[in-house]
């Protein structure tokens, strides 16, 4: 039942759809991803430009999405971006909650967190700062690697998790990730790299390997 929520609430979607998770700590794990529009990161490398605008043609309202994803036998829902947490998210999470589905999130943390979500992935990036209080609170932290300045960049988001969490309350689980543009050159550095710091490991783009969206 959904009638505690107001359910005539709408968000813009940039796409959904029902998917196998292809980075990270899930990688492989089926998922349905909702892919909010809108984003003021501006990743040069990104690869669904598309997602950084929002407009009124994209809104769909809570119930309309829940109601499609009821038709898949999914149990995790994404929600990512775009940059998700430019939206309060307390209403569409705890709808989804309700519904008994795992709520994770990826986010840049350039934005306070909101709602209720299971597993929060924390992707920083150098156009605008990761907030503190969202990537302390991060179940995994993942850095793209376009060029080696991106190792330690990386490094020094780590060791400021540390420095917030000198009693490691918060495990955290720390990827590298080659941006897919240039995985022929930057994998063998990031292969190396890892191998010689062993706090971190390695989140392959295995959607695009298996050639799903």
């Amino acid at each position: 039942m959904l009638l505690d929520f107001d359910i005539t609430q709408e968000i813009p979607v940039m796409e959904h759809f029902y998917t196998i998770q292809g980075e990270g700590f899930y990688a492989g794990t089926p998922a349905y991803f909702i892919r909010l529009a809108g984003c003021d990161v501006g990743c040069h490398w990104c690869d669904v430009k598309e997602s950084w605008t929002a407009n009124k043609k994209q809104l769909i309202s809570y119930k309309a999405l829940i109601n499609t994803i009821k038709k898949t036998p999914t149990e995790i829902i994404v929600i990512t971006g775009g940059e998700p947490l430019m939206y309060d998210l307390s209403t569409l999470t705890s709808l989804l909650k309700l519904n008994d589905y795992q709520v994770n999130i990826e986010t840049s943390g350039s934005y306070p967190l909101s709602g209720n979500i299971d597993w929060i992935c924390v992707s920083p990036k150098k156009f605008k700062v990761a907030l503190p209080e969202v990537f302390t609170k991060a179940n995994e932290l993942k850095f793209i690697i376009f060029n080696k300045s991106d190792f330690e960049f990386a490094e020094k988001y780590y060791q400021k998790f540390l420095e917030l969490n000198p009693a490691n309350e918060q495990k955290i689980i720390c990827l590298l990730q080659v941006e897919w543009s240039v995985k022929e050159k930057m994998l063998p550095q990031v292969i190396e790299y890892v191998k010689a710091h062993p706090h971190w490991k390695i989140s392959t783009q295995v959607h695009k390997y298996i050639d799903v969206p």
